[in-house]
């Protein structure tokens, strides 16, 4: 809960300074990206060869503006390279190497892969493909794309583990929006995987005329189901954004079995959080009040 208060403070101390929605996401993003509970920068899961691989988004609702980086290894903060791309470049996604040359020539430090790994992940990896090694020497058990799985197909380390794809929405004086969304990817993923998290629509949208949108998961189903495209065209629709965010994780679990979660804004400052797994830590702040949990209710939230 630390760790998504603190992100919190940064953003509204942009917001209240004057500063825009795109500045106050990026803050909030980079204080998560910074602390290691989560999936994000130092700290990141690893890939399958032990490799922190990441990605980022982020995206100015008044313009349609977006920044995005994939499968990047050497930046400590992914989100501020896609932030350069956003203000800096003509085109919206770099990957790999060519991301990272980006940023360099951007003003942005590039650092060491091992200055990224923890060594709690590294024995999460280690505990990990030990099960899958068992599972794989086990008659009747496979391990899939998905994860270590059992017989009936249930993976192992989902829902019941935390994803902690980090992201964040905000609201400006001047009535723009923008979203930002990074994440380290899944654990033991292959190498040069790219999940929802840095693709526009999936797991990151701002549009003023509709919501933004970050969600957190299984990046598998919600990139089939563009989720966070779909949740803002029903605020555009008309929906009260919390309806929207529940709506969307009653549509990743019943059309594709996904789980994950989301945070929705829209231009009145209206506010939907959701998610269906068991927890997910969530902040938000208004003019007139200010709240924190792990756990998310079907109550609504008004500015």
């Amino acid at each position: 809960m630390r760790g998504v208060r603190n992100a919190l403070s940064a953003g509204w101390r942009v917001l209240e300074a004057g500063g825009g929605a795109l500045e106050a996401v990026e803050e909030a993003v980079v204080i998560m990206e910074d602390d290691e509970t989560f999936d994000a920068g130092r700290g990141s899961f690893l890939n399958r060869e032990g490799r922190v691989q990441m990605d980022a988004l982020i995206m100015d609702g008044a313009t349609l503006r977006a920044g995005g980086v994939g499968c990047v290894e050497h930046l400590r903060n992914p989100v501020r390279a896609a932030r350069k791309i956003l203000s800096e470049s003509p085109h919206v996604y770099f990957v790999a190497e060519g991301a990272e040359r980006f940023a360099e020539e951007h003003g942005i430090e590039l650092c060491k892969n091992e200055d990224l790994v923890i060594p709690r992940e590294l024995e999460r990896l280690r505990d990990y493909q030990r099960e899958a090694a068992r599972q794989e020497s086990t008659s009747g058990m496979t391990t899939g794309p998905a994860g270590v799985t059992q017989k009936d197909g249930k993976d192992l380390f989902a829902p019941e583990v935390s994803h902690d794809t980090v992201g964040a929405v905000a609201l400006d004086r001047a009535g723009n929006i923008a979203a930002a969304t990074s994440t380290g990817g899944t654990l033991n993923k292959a190498p040069g995987r790219l999940g929802d998290s840095s693709l526009i629509g999936c797991g990151c949208y701002a549009d003023n005329l509709s919501a933004a949108v970050s969600t957190t998961g299984w990046g598998e189903p919600i990139m089939k189901l563009v989720l966070a495209k779909w949740t803002a065209d029903r605020v555009s629709a008309g929906n009260l954004p919390e309806w929207a965010a529940q709506e969307a994780m009653n549509y990743l679990k019943q059309r594709l079995n996904g789980h994950g979660g989301i945070i929705v804004l829209n231009a009145q400052g209206q506010v939907g959080i959701a998610h269906n797994t068991p927890r997910m830590a969530w902040a938000f702040k208004t003019g007139k009040n200010e709240e924190s949990g792990v756990n998310r209710g079907n109550s609504e939230m008004e500015p």
